[in-house]
């Protein structure tokens, strides 16, 4: 199996505390940035904000509906949060970066997957990442939308 990684980054105009307690906060601030009508559908299993809290999503890609289940965790708290997919094992980052003297967030959506080596990997990474990267530029369009509303 070969990784494959793509990505999506944006500078945000909201203080990047602000910015990662939305993103970190998958009972209120998470779900309102999730893209329509990719997102389906998101539950909290377990926890609620940051690490160790436990999700099921589904996303429609290409006409069909797909579950996932995740565990998240910060390695860098308030800088660094993960969301790993238990059944398939691609993990989702978000980094959040200070700049400007704190005053904005530059975000970055990227995720790593395993392909399979060869022709049918190198297609098959190049389809997640047409399906996926676009999303997370929406994603990161309704962030900026969320931190901007009082």
């Amino acid at each position: 199996m070969a990784q494959h990684s793509f990505s999506a980054s944006a500078l945000i105009d909201a203080p990047a505390a602000k910015v990662y307690g939305i993103i970190a906060d998958y009972r209120n601030g998470h779900p309102q940035i999730l893209p329509r009508p990719h997102f389906v559908s998101m539950e909290v299993e377990q926890g609620g904000v940051g690490a160790g809290t436990v999700v099921n999503f589904q996303m429609r890609l290409m006409g069909s509906v797909q579950s996932f289940h995740s565990v998240i965790t910060e390695p860098e708290p308030g800088r660094v949060l993960v969301e790993s997919e238990m059944n398939q094992g691609a993990v989702t980052t978000f980094h959040v970066e200070a700049r400007e003297d704190g005053k904005k967030a530059y975000v970055t959506i990227s995720t790593e997957t395993a392909v399979p080596d060869g022709v049918i990997g190198k297609i098959q990474g190049w389809m997640t990442k047409r399906l996926l990267q676009p999303i997370y530029v929406k994603e990161l369009e309704q962030l900026r939308g969320v931190v901007a509303t009082p």
